[in-house]
């Protein structure tokens, strides 16, 4: 399908068609234009491609291959030399488009490898007896040919989340929202829907983790709808599974938000299963016997509020037993605010979710 956008930035490969080169360039009409040829092939860009350009880019360059037929020697050019043309043009993941109709095969082959992780389309000339009704016509010297172009990332992507789901499923949730946010980038404005949400739920269990109740339960809440869109509409495979987890996650930080109550009983729920997690994932059992005093303090406070309506963070001696009236006098009393506060070691949160591996 033929989407009509402005080209941010164009790496075309040329071997001898010029004239299959000059068609590409004007239809795409970049604002960045990249020329890959070999070396001999520069006077050939001067004389014959140059004038013929409709309206020139804002900025131009080329990367020379030592040998066009050696596909070993083009893709070494290109690796040293495109990624910083493209930082200097400040050329973003999913805005380089490549053509390589006019290249020899290891040039192609080149461009194919090389531009992977910066390229969102890939456009050549086709027969005509292949157009579909929505492909557009070039003239190639006297020959018409059809405009073909394609996203590899829509298919690609499907490995990518793969990786990513493996990296949420350890727990490196940030890592994942970000790689989640590069796909999105690259991928098919039908696609970036599925992952923008994917991002969205990495983003909320990584704000989850640090303990930010509100903002991960608007993730999860924003997610939801995107993805039971995309679940009706044939999305990966084990999605459903997903949002039923996702739905029950969002409940319970929803419980925790809503609840009005000073001393919240689902964070020390919450903290209990922080505990589990830090064993079971990470191995750190230090750090979880931490996390479950704290969670064994926090049922503790609970209980305090609500049976004896004590606060620990306002106690008043006479709420106390006996026995324990002039420890809290003696040792307990904030200089600040002047205050009794029974001791509480620093707070240090969920129901686990596994994303699918398989699409």
């Amino acid at each position: 399908m033929i989407t009509d956008y402005q080209t941010k930035a164009l790496l075309i490969a040329i071997g001898k068609n010029s004239e299959a080169a000059v068609a590409c360039i004007n239809h795409l009409s970049p604002e960045l234009l990249c020329f890959f040829l070999q070396e001999s092939e520069k006077k050939t860009i001067e004389s014959l491609v140059q004038p013929k350009i409709a309206k020139m880019p804002q900025r131009w360059d080329w990367i020379l291959t030592p040998d066009e037929n050696s596909a070993a020697q083009s893709h070494q050019a290109i690796t040293k030399n495109l990624p910083d043309i493209l930082k200097a043009w400040n050329v973003k993941p999913g805005e380089l488009v490549v053509n390589f109709n006019a290249a020899t095969p290891a040039m192609a082959a080149a461009v194919a490898l090389a531009s992977r992780t910066f390229t969102s389309k890939v456009v050549e000339l086709g027969k005509i007896n292949r157009a579909t009704s929505e492909s557009k016509t070039v003239i190639v010297g006297s020959e018409p040919k059809a405009i073909e172009e394609c996203n590899p990332w829509n298919e690609e992507a499907v490995a990518a989340r793969q990786e990513v789901a493996q990296l949420f499923n350890h727990g490196a949730y940030s890592a994942a929202a970000k790689k989640f946010r590069q796909i999105e980038g690259l991928v098919s404005g039908s696609f970036k829907p599925l992952y923008h949400a994917l991002n969205d739920v990495a983003e909320g269990y990584a704000l989850w983790e640090t303990f930010h109740y509100r903002e991960a339960w608007d993730k999860l809440k924003t997610s939801l709808k995107a993805l039971e869109l995309s679940s009706v509409w044939g999305g990966p495979t084990g999605l459903s599974t997903v949002l039923g987890s996702i739905k029950t996650n969002a409940s319970f930080l929803e419980s925790i938000v809503l609840d009005p109550n000073e001393v919240k009983h689902a964070i020390a729920l919450d903290l209990l299963a922080h505990a589990k997690r830090r064993v079971e994932r990470d191995h750190n059992i230090e750090v979880a016997i931490q996390i479950l005093l704290r969670s064994l303090e926090g049922f503790a406070q609970h209980h305090l509020l609500k049976q004896y309506k004590i606060k620990t963070w306002d106690v008043q001696i006479d709420q106390l037993p006996q026995p324990l009236q002039e420890p809290c006098q003696v040792g307990m009393l904030d200089d600040i605010d002047g205050k009794y506060k029974l001791t509480l070691r620093a707070p240090v949160s969920y129901t686990h979710l596994t994303l699918p591996t398989k699409a």
